[in-house]
């Protein structure tokens, strides 16, 4: 690494790893409370607390300037404040949790990990801001992405942030599309609305673009309650199936990839979220070459602004089992807060109108709220798994010694998709 190089990724590490006691200097008014509505206990809890991680360093580095600047009647610098509200993964728990986020003061609801629970927050936080003109809160979705949710059930109080699965299963199509060797595929997801959606567009993707490729198998399991995946696997092997598309997260996709290195299944693998969350170090040597993931940002994306975030990250949480960043999450928290500052208001309705028009940049990624539908518009990136020091693969994944290099780039223009929103907006 040259010296002028060496020094532009020192300066952006040190900008963003600034320390959060800078934050003292500054502070006027009380905290801007944000409450995250997250499984933080049961199957999925270590997606919770990844998640929980990626949230309180984007809050850090917001406090680290000053907080968020607001005028001296409404508060001055204010910090933001992240709480904690364990939903189980469980749609009444998320309701109760969010009765008692209100009750506590929270005008932000930031949750992701379920489609099924997001639906069920968007319907609430619609009824209560209704009910409740003076406890309005507005709901930042860093990761739920059944379409549904920008569609037929789009709010004005919701804001997306990850790309929807249509989005994400064209993404995937343009690198399927070129597998001329491909011949036979078997779908399998989890069992509620988000699982079903990705194997809904995954046939109707192929029949647009592959007719040519057999669906051998088409499967729905239950969600966070299968612990051995072996007959499944079992299933897919004896289908003759080349490749499998799934969108499982969590422990139903390292279970999921564990049985298929159990039973010697040698295909290929398109996920969402392979790239992550134990998966490629319960792949294993079997991965290289043959797991695909799509993300909206990935490691080893090329540029020094992106190393230098990505660096920052770890130097926050150096522990190789916490190395789960996500770009998005950054992105979320860096448009709440620019979205607060322009309106010049903590109200809701006032910041909402604020985030509709939310652009932001962060190591190298740039992405831009849609108003019509509240559909965060961004770039995306296919990658393959391979060891960790091939070219193109300087990072790994949780100290797995495998990482993904980028093989398809696709711009926030190429991943847009349409949408049936209509809208309805407080008078």
């Amino acid at each position: 690494m040259n010296i002028s190089r060496r020094r532009l990724l020192n300066s952006l590490t040190a900008a963003l790893c600034a320390p959060a006691a800078a934050f003292a200097q500054a502070p006027q008014g009380g905290p801007i409370k944000i409450a995250l509505i997250e499984g933080l206990s049961g199957p999925f809890a270590n997606a919770g607390e990844a998640v929980y991680r990626n949230l309180l360093w984007a809050v850090e580095r917001v406090n680290a300037r000053g907080g968020v600047k607001l005028p001296e009647a409404a508060g001055g610098h204010r910090p933001l404040q992240l709480d904690r509200y364990d939903n189980k993964g469980q749609n009444e728990e998320a309701l109760s949790a969010l009765r008692s986020a209100i009750d506590d003061g929270a005008q932000i609801v930031m949750q992701g990990n379920s489609s099924a629970v997001a639906a069920a927050l968007i319907d609430a936080i619609n009824k209560n801001n209704e009910r409740e003109p003076d406890k309005q809160v507005i709901f930042l979705n860093y990761s739920a992405v059944d379409p549904i949710l920008t569609n037929e059930k789009c709010s004005f109080w919701h804001f997306r942030f990850d790309a929807h699965a249509d989005m994400r299963m064209a993404a995937l199509m343009q690198v399927i599309k070129d597998d001329k060797s491909l011949r036979r595929v078997y779908l399998i997801g989890q069992d509620y609305s988000f699982g079903q959606a990705v194997l809904r567009e995954a046939r109707r993707q192929l029949g647009v673009q592959r007719p040519d490729v057999q669906i051998v198998g088409d499967e729905l399991h239950p969600m966070g309650r299968i612990k051995d995946f072996m007959p499944y696997l079992t299933k897919i092997k004896s289908s003759g199936a080349q490749a499998v598309i799934t969108g499982n997260w969590g422990n139903d996709l390292t279970l999921l990839v564990k049985a298929a290195k159990e039973v010697g299944f040698d295909g290929k693998f398109y996920t969402f979220y392979g790239n992550a969350l134990g998966a490629p170090a319960a792949i294993g040597e079997a991965g290289v070459g043959k797991v695909v993931a799509v993300a909206d940002w990935l490691p080893n994306v090329q540029g020094s602004s992106s190393e230098a975030f990505y660096q920052a990250f770890r130097q926050r949480f150096p522990k190789p089992a916490d190395d789960y960043v996500q770009m998005r999450m950054q992105l979320m928290m860096q448009a709440l807060a620019q979205a607060i500052e322009k309106a010049g208001t903590t109200h809701p309705v006032a910041v909402a109108n604020q985030l509709e028009r939310a652009r932001v940049s962060l190591g190298g990624q740039t992405g831009a709220m849609r108003a019509l539908d509240h559909q965060f518009q961004q770039p995306l990136v296919v990658g393959v798994m391979e060891r960790q020091g091939t070219p193109g693969v300087k990072f790994d994944v949780e100290g797995s010694g495998y990482g993904f290099r980028v093989i398809r780039q696709i711009s926030a223009a190429q991943a847009e998709q349409p949408t049936t929103c209509r809208m309805a907006r407080p008078s």
